[in-house]
């Protein structure tokens, strides 16, 4: 459904069509609200066109390579992979992304979202200017009015480092490594967040020789010391170099790549040359041009969208809500927290009791292989706020499908002592993203070790090795020491 012209009015005006804003604007539709929807790019965002479907389609495609070496290595099965058609492995990628991408829109249609495409700027609290190239027939400019509410949904955009300006070829963001022609043989990874470890996953089993910088102490620093140390353990075991409390000192272009000097958490100083330099040092939320003083809005020092009122997600201005990559920490910046924000919001808007995100049992993702998957605190957060924990691990290869795999891993589950509730659960290993989901529900629901205790997981799983650190939790556990 198309705008034409004029002052238009609707129930709520959703800016941004990624995670955040379609559910947003699904939600409140399917609420019986009449909804505007304003895209300048594709609805569906950097997580469907830049970032989550895309990458995790390739990733799976790194899975398909390293599984015919294991096959031949550790199995006996005589496989080899001769290359890899990149342009091939492109165009599966981009028909899945095509696929959703039609998906979306006909979700919106199908609700009656009125979809408006173009660069809009705020006029006023509730108003809205939409400016885009037009037609005779079709006007460029569109003001639009909000009854009840305006949700800002704008995303985010990868962080660049000064003297570092991508070029789409030599130096990369997150977002255009995707696109970037062919497959590097050599790459140098700057961040080592989940982005930057799944990219540097990607790139080692596509044959490439990575080098993975993080200034951090340790990679994946916002999750549990132990994952981080399985972790580096895992990806220094497929050949990729790990350095960790490094920094990039300079880097200078050379026709096919990049010469960068770099500072060793030892105080030595590396030169690394690589056919490719991948940013992956965050991403800043996008509101550059949006209007924000217009509608009485501000920013924080980072560039977030304050909300005033977390349990509504509404800001100062009443009205104004705002969910996704623009909302400061707790939020996690991940899509799937993004579609709980945007349900809130729209029941909230439609006048329902709608429960507060609970950012605390929002599960976390890395995609690389070996795959971390955790919920929850971490150990040292744990007791940071003054917890008396107990603590169990078991590495995965305790368990004979872990043997099966071999990949190595690990389970780690944070209690408060004597038995009490869990605080947070940790996995580090193949396909623990599938697994996660129970621990999602156990530490939601503010369970005890001995309420998981008595139930069955399957024998042989991975998942086994869960349960069996939930028994020993609980004071039953068959391998105690």
């Amino acid at each position: 459904m198309t705008i034409d012209t004029g002052v238009n009015t609707s129930d709520v005006i959703v800016i941004g069509g990624g995670t955040g804003g379609y559910s947003t604007a699904l939600r409140a539709a399917g609420l019986g609200l009449d909804v505007t929807l304003v895209e300048r790019d594709k609805v569906g965002g950097t997580c469907l066109h830049r970032g989550c479907i895309p990458s995790k389609a390739m990733l799976h495609a790194a899975e398909l390579v390293d599984g015919i070496a294991e096959a031949r290595e550790r199995w006996g099965v005589k496989a080899t992979v001769d290359s890899v058609d990149w342009g091939a492995l492109v165009a599966t990628r981009d028909d899945i992304v095509a696929r959703n991408h039609k998906g979306v829109e006909a979700h919106l249609a199908h609700a009656g979202v009125r979809v408006v495409r173009g660069s809009a700027r705020l006029t006023g609290a509730r108003t809205v200017r939409v400016e885009s190239a037009g037609t005779e027939s079709a006007p460029g400019v569109h003001d639009l009015t909000a009854r009840r509410a305006l949700v800002l949904a704008t995303g985010s955009r990868p962080r660049t480092l000064p003297g570092l300006d991508p070029d789409g070829r030599r130096v990369v963001t997150s977002d255009d490594a995707l696109f970037a022609p062919g497959l590097p043989a050599s790459v140098l990874v700057l961040g080592g967040g989940a982005i930057g470890a799944e990219y540097a996953s990607f790139h080692r089993s596509m044959g490439a020789e990575v080098t993975l910088v993080e200034a951090a102490d340790r990679i994946v620093p916002l999750e549990d010391a132990d994952v981080s140390r399985h972790l580096t353990r895992g990806l220094r075991k497929r050949g990729i170099d790990v350095q960790a409390g490094a920094r990039l000192l300079d880097a200078e272009l050379l026709e096919n790549g990049v010469r960068a000097r770099v500072r060793t958490a030892r105080g030595e100083t590396r030169t690394v040359t690589a056919e490719r330099l991948l940013v992956a040092v965050g991403r800043a939320p996008v509101t550059e041009g949006l209007g924000l003083e217009a509608a009485g809005l501000t920013t924080d020092e980072r560039g977030f969208v304050v909300p005033e009122d977390w349990g509504r997600l509404e800001t100062a201005v009443p009205g104004v809500h705002v969910v996704g990559d623009l909302l400061p920490p707790p939020s996690l910046g991940l899509a799937h927290a993004s579609f709980a924000e945007g349900l809130l919001v729209a029941e909230t808007v439609a006048g329902l009791e709608s429960p507060p995100v609970d950012y605390a049992t929002v599960p976390r993702v890395t995609y690389s292989s070996p795959q971390t998957a955790s919920v929850g605190l971490s150990e040292a957060e744990a007791r940071a706020r003054g917890h008396e924990v107990d603590v169990d691990t078991m590495p995965l290869t305790a368990v004979a499908k872990g043997m099966v795999h071999g990949q190595g891993g690990m389970v780690k589950v944070v209690a408060e002592a004597g038995g009490g509730q869990v605080l947070g659960v940790h996995l580090v290993g193949p396909n623990v993203s599938e697994m996660i989901a129970e621990s999602q529900l156990v530490v939601g629901w503010d369970a005890e070790p001995s309420d998981v205790a008595r139930h069955v997981h399957a024998h042989p799983t991975l998942s086994e090795a869960v349960g069996e650190v939930f028994l020993t939790l609980a004071g039953r556990g068959l391998h105690q020491q």
